[in-house]
């Protein structure tokens, strides 16, 4: 399985320089294939292509670029089900959710994109004037293992319907899936240089990306720190940045609310990908006089999770990514006990014989606001559980945190629930276990990023403003 090549100006490229990676398969524990990593020669070619193609796709109509999108999301229809397999095999997500939710997600952000260019009006009438809305330029994403099509879909669909032009680094983690995909994209016959992929690691690729002159927008999405790196790399150039960076998302279960219910979903919801998901509501606020009755709750929903391989369909959790993640999340675990959380269920160690970097589904109770477990972006499915006595109190503890990704509420009141969410500093906040949606904006206040993705408000983070003043019809 290696993808030794970069798509660089319509077709596949020896790197600059030759260096390979391996692609570790987490539940084995052993490297099923091999990727180039890139250097910022590879990016400069690819950025250069990109540019010499924005010149003419920029100019392309509605109906033209409608046209490639439906291509891409026929290609993608058809080869879902090898897509789901290779996020499974690169980066442990269960055969299951890899194909009902990793890649079928992805796939709603393409039909999105072509729902919002289909009749978005890209100018309007304003007064005196005329308002405009252009493609930005080209456009540098970069894009982490977790959800690795999610993530690119969400970028690069709106890019590609604008009439950008794309250099895409996927996470070096997980690239097998996005290759896939590069292909797809080059099977719907977009011009030469539209779409451009560089493997490579953050510090290398990813920062040749953040500080390339011709590139003209940074859309990122990882840690906090290295999206401050980005930006940083990209002021010198006063390119447009556009991030999704880091959660600590509470999940305010109010004393009218059904408690078991709740607590059980809240759970599972933490659990999302092996909590390897940044929005994941991994602080449960609980009213105080409901301690024992969430606790076991909660040991009830951890017994649900079947652990086990991610090629079976019967797995609901697979492995962490990775040793470092597995490390990680162990020494957070480890906090949690030194610092006198009551440990629920779960705890340290592995929960298996055979290989892979599994943890144990574990819940903290009597966590208060300040610990570790209580402040950190952990990244694997850890919950803590937070006691209150008022509302205020509440909403408090769930804005006590640097990040600002998504809330969640749960309560018998709607009206209740709406005035609490409003006082939540997310850009995301989810009423009694609302499922996703693409149309709506996602993206973050505070160190969880800057702009926004999905539907329309994504599509507009890739579009400049012009005023045409003296206008005559």
């Amino acid at each position: 399985m290696d993808k030794l090549k970069f798509y660089i100006d319509g077709g596949w490229v020896e790197p600059a320089a030759p260096a390979t990676l391996g692609v570790l398969n987490p539940a084995t524990e052993e490297i099923f294939a091999r990727i180039s990593l890139g250097s910022a020669a590879d990016v400069d070619r690819a950025a250069r292509a990109a540019r010499r193609a924005f010149a003419t796709y920029s100019e392309t109509s509605r109906q033209e670029r409608l046209a490639y999108l439906h291509r891409i999301i026929d290609g993608f229809r058809a080869r879902l089900p090898e897509l789901a397999r290779l996020m499974t095999l690169e980066m442990g997500s269960p055969i299951t959710f890899s194909t009902e939710r990793q890649a079928t997600v992805a796939l709603f952000h393409l039909e999105e994109a072509a729902r919002v260019l289909a009749d978005y009006p890209f100018e309007q009438r304003m007064g005196p004037g005329i308002v405009r809305r252009e493609p930005i330029g080209v456009c540098g994403l970069i894009t982490p293992w977790n959800w690795p099509l999610n993530q690119v879909a969400s970028k690069v669909a709106p890019a590609l319907a604008t009439g950008c032009t794309v250099v895409l680094k996927p996470s070096e983690v997980a690239p097998l899936s996005s290759m896939l995909f590069a292909e797809i994209v080059h099977e719907a016959g977009l011009p030469p240089g539209v779409f451009n992929l560089v493997n490579g690691d953050g510090p290398t690729v990813g920062e040749a990306i953040a500080s390339h002159p011709e590139i003209d927008l940074v859309s990122f999405t990882g840690s906090t720190g290295a999206g401050i790196r980005v930006a940083k790399l990209a002021a010198d150039t006063v390119k447009r940045v556009a991030q999704e960076l880091g959660g600590k998302s509470a999940n305010l279960i109010l004393d009218d609310a059904d408690i078991r219910k709740a607590v059980i979903e809240g759970v599972h919801a933490c659990y999302t990908n092996a909590g390897q998901n940044c929005q994941s509501p991994t602080r449960m606020l609980i009213p105080r006089a409901h301690r024992q009755a969430a606790f076991d709750a909660a040991r009830e929903a951890v017994q649900a999770v079947r652990l086990g391989d991610p090629l079976d369909p019967g797995t609901t959790m697979g492995p962490l990514v990775s040793q470092s993640q597995f490390d990680k999340v162990q020494a957070l675990i480890q906090s949690g006990i030194d610092e006198g959380a009551t440990l629920v269920a779960g705890g340290m160690g592995r929960p298996r014989q055979e290989p892979g970097y599994y943890v144990q589904p574990t819940v903290f109770g009597d966590v208060t606001p300040q610990m570790r477990i209580a402040r950190e972006e952990i990244f694997g499915p850890v919950l803590s559980i937070i006691s209150y006595d008022t509302d205020e109190e509440a909403i408090a503890i769930a804005n006590d945190t640097p990040f600002g990704l998504a809330g969640f509420v749960q309560s018998g009141d709607p009206q209740r629930a709406r005035a609490v969410a409003r006082r939540i500093r997310a850009g995301r906040v989810y009423f009694n276990g609302a499922p996703f949606d693409r149309s709506l904006p996602f993206g973050g206040y505070k160190q969880s990023g800057n702009g926004r993705e999905f539907g329309v408000f994504g599509f507009e983070e890739y579009l400049e403003v012009k005023a045409l003043l003296g206008w005559r019809d």
